[in-house]
């Protein structure tokens, strides 16, 4: 099979610079702001967007450093398989983000609950339609015994290249 390239629409820009303290999960990102600088040949595709409330952005885990199938994800104390995990040290580093839209204005989309490492690749961005993307849910793995811990627990910085804590990585709680 040959190599698949992805080349970025645009930049993701927040407060969070780097992966140290940052939320998990948008969910957990409540109020965070940030804006997404899509390039200049790709804002006519943002046409229409603003009739949507929510956005799923497509990016790439450009600070992860490890490819790992096993691994231990921050809200367990347990090794696990990479595709039971939203970890980043994964064979193709993609992560997603459902944020909710603000506005739009010349290319620069404004969002929050960005749970996002600014400088991040954006490779694409959908619309969210709970009518699509919503599912009645009967299993969630082993996060069924973790998933309280969501909201309190923050990156520790183990799957990135700048693990180390910064005065502009927390996030505002």
């Amino acid at each position: 099979m040959r190599a698949v390239t992805y080349d970025p629409i645009g930049v993701i820009h927040s407060p969070l610079k780097t992966s140290f303290g940052a939320p998990l999960q948008s969910v957990s990102a409540k109020l965070l702001k940030g804006t997404v600088e899509v390039f200049p040949k790709y804002v006519s595709g943002l046409k229409d967007l603003t009739g949507f409330s929510h956005l799923i952005l497509i990016y790439h885990f450009h600070l992860s450093t490890t490819t790992s199938l096993i691994v231990k994800p921050y809200l367990d104390n347990e090794e696990h398989g990479i595709f039971a995990t939203r970890a980043p040290a994964r064979p193709n580093p993609i992560g997603i983000s459902i944020v909710r839209l603000r506005k739009i204005r010349a290319g620069t989309i404004y969002v929050q609950d960005l749970d996002v490492i600014d400088g991040t690749p954006l490779l694409d961005i959908k619309p969210y339609v709970p009518q699509f993307d919503a599912r009645r849910v009967h299993k969630i793995g082993w996060l069924d015994r973790n998933i309280s811990k969501l909201q309190r627990t923050r990156s520790d910085g183990r799957f990135t290249k700048n693990p180390l804590p910064s005065q502009s990585s927390s996030s505002p709680r």
